[in-house]
């Protein structure tokens, strides 16, 4: 049943409703101007479209039973394709979302496009509406690549008819684009669109797998620890899209043994690892300009990230360390980019330490190289959590490329980028000493220092720019 108030202010804008029915783009731009006086707009708020803040576990693990409890769709036979487009479904993207999931997409889109892929991307049901982002377009293009939306008139009332709906409105894509392949990436919704799709016309899919959600969650938010089932039903659930996808794609060895460790094939399992641009491989600009702006003087000794501020990013340990490190007399300030729940915290530890901290919260992402010039050392001093034993970030590939050298945790996903000695150094996680011992021999080496610059600036030229890696992409396609 329609809210009678949304049919009073479609009357009232002088549209018919049959009209709106068959023009979502239309419907969706008088969506963002209902949306702050009509009960459609607290409708669209609560629907599965929008981030509940706070989590509500409870609610959540109900609708994982509901998608779980959606028989499996026997997976029908289809035969390849011809031609070289590719859909791919992602959860959010540019321009209205500026992340390192959103940066991958795009690299890899534009890199795909450039090598005669005609790829295409689909972001999730009610993006960015559902994010309080009054942007209704059907399309946007950035950098020549298409980003299309999901727009529906009225949200659906729960995730799996969300599925459904989403399916619908991404058909018309396929009917009309023809792609020979469907890609989606994580997490588990995208996958279970792209699948519907797959039996609806016959197209293969690829599942994109970036991360394990139930082990990020646990490590972001402790409250998780109490709700297994939670936990549970989330690893099953997106175990089950990985089995039914025709191929699985992911960023390291490691999430590529876990991967495996769930009974996925290994022969179905691909390895697409983070890359950069190009661009990054240039020299970097001067970065006294940026040392002066910042208040920190051209001769101290800065080591840095570029980070998401939660636990498991270790960044405490580092605070930790500088400490250690300016009791020996061998002080080093602290550069320390990025924002999250737990930068106050890390504030505050940093001036009850007495540690040279800058924080500068979130930079947008065309001025990181500018802050990349200001380091002497790019720290990485994640936990040994699960989370980061499995997961390879980005940001220091970024670093390595520009010539700087890297002190990371020892944990599997990151000895994947970093040959101690030769890309960088690793050490202890956890361990304050550790890392004031390795940095101490590292950061007041200026010879070492470069040397393992360069060393890890040409491996990246050498193995890890998108077009590099995105190359990876074509045997998966190729295995469906």
């Amino acid at each position: 049943m329609v809210d009678q108030s949304l049919k009073k202010s479609v009357y009232l804008a002088g549209l018919g409703w049959r009209q709106l029915r068959d023009d979502p783009g239309r419907a969706a731009r008088l969506a963002v101007r209902l949306a702050a006086r009509t009960p459609f707009g607290a409708r669209l708020r609560r629907s599965p479209l929008a981030v509940p803040k706070p989590r509500d576990v409870r609610r959540e693990t109900a609708e994982l039973r509901a998608l779980l409890a959606r028989p499996r769709a026997a997976a029908p036979r289809h035969e390849r394709r011809p031609g070289n487009g590719v859909l791919m479904f992602v959860t959010n993207a540019l321009p209205c979302t500026n992340a390192g999931y959103t940066v991958r997409t795009h690299r890899i889109a534009l890199a795909q496009r450039e090598t005669g892929l005609d790829t295409h991307v689909v972001t999730r049901l009610g993006h960015p509406l559902g994010q309080g982002v009054g942007d209704a377009r059907a399309r946007v293009d950035v950098d020549g690549v298409p980003y299309h939306r999901l727009l529906p008139w009225l949200p659906p009332g729960d995730p799996v008819r969300a599925v459904g709906k989403s399916a619908d409105l991404a058909g018309r894509l396929v009917e009309e684009l023809r792609p020979s392949v469907l890609h989606a990436v994580s997490n588990h919704l995208n996958a279970a669109v792209a699948l519907e799709l797959g039996r609806r016309h016959g197209v293969p899919v690829v599942y994109e797998v970036r991360g394990f959600l139930e082990d990020s969650w646990l490590s972001r938010d402790p409250a998780h620890r109490a709700t297994d089932e939670f936990y549970r039903l989330t690893r099953e659930l997106e175990t089950r899209r990985m089995a039914e996808a025709d191929a699985v794609v992911t960023l390291g060895e490691a999430m590529r043994a876990e991967i495996a460790s769930r009974g996925v094939p290994e022969e179905k399992i691909f390895t697409v690892p983070n890359g950069v641009d190009e661009a990054f491989l240039e020299p970097l600009p001067d970065g006294r300009d940026l040392r002066e702006e910042l208040g920190i003087p051209e001769t101290a000794t800065v080591v840095g990230l570029t980070s998401s501020f939660y636990g498991y990013e270790g960044i405490d340990t580092l605070i930790d360390a500088a400490a250690l490190l300016r009791d020996r007399g061998a002080p080093v300030t602290l550069l320390l980019v990025g924002d999250g729940p737990e930068r106050g915290a890390l504030e505050r530890r940093a001036a009850g330490h007495g540690v040279h901290a800058v924080f500068t919260g979130r930079v947008p992402m065309e001025s990181v190289r500018r802050y990349h010039a200001a380091l002497d050392v790019f720290a990485v001093p994640r936990r040994a959590d699960r989370v980061c034993q499995l997961v390879t970030p980005l940001k220091p590939i970024e670093a390595m490329a520009g010539g700087i050298p890297v002190i990371a945790s020892d944990v599997k996903a990151l000895r994947e980028i970093v040959e101690p000695g030769v890309t960088g150094a690793l050490t202890v996680p956890e361990d304050p000493e550790s890392w004031a011992n390795c940095l101490e021999d590292l950061a007041y080496s200026p010879e070492l220092r470069q040397k393992i610059g360069r060393a890890a600036r040409e491996r990246v030229a050498a193995e890890r720019t998108w077009r590099a890696v995105t190359r990876g992409y074509r045997a998966a396609y190729r295995r469906t």
